[in-house]
């Protein structure tokens, strides 16, 4: 995250926002955010959310995602916002949302479902 200049924005028990400001090595051709980086700020943003939850001994790992992208991501900047809906013992199941955000308007430019495993961190 800190190689696109991706920050955590906020944190609370199950929800975790990561914003992703405008610059040129995030975009593509026609100005948009990259399809990449709207999908990596979204998949962290779910893998934080559900760490939140996880036990101190454990880590997280993404299984696997799904992302719609439903319209160009313009603004000056993103934002990815990760909602757990399940936290099982193993595998936790979030929602994921990119918004771009313009004068503080905020537009839903992608979503997506993501499933993930928790590990336990090994032992030092």
């Amino acid at each position: 995250m800190a190689l696109l200049g991706a920050r955590i924005t906020q944190i609370a028990p199950g929800r975790v926002h990561i914003a992703l400001p405008n610059r040129s090595e995030v975009t593509q051709q026609h100005g948009y955010f990259h399809a990449g980086a709207t999908s990596a700020i979204a998949d962290s943003a779910g893998g934080y959310a559900a760490f939140t939850l996880f036990p101190e001994n454990a880590e997280v790992l993404t299984v696997e995602y799904k992302i719609n992208l439903l319209a160009p991501a313009v603004g000056d900047h993103i934002e990815a916002v990760g909602t757990v809906l399940k936290s099982g013992r193993t595998l936790t199941v979030c929602r994921l949302e990119v918004f771009g955000v313009q004068d503080g308007r905020r537009t839903l430019v992608a979503n997506g479902q993501q499933t993930l495993i928790r590990v336990n961190r090994p032992e030092q």
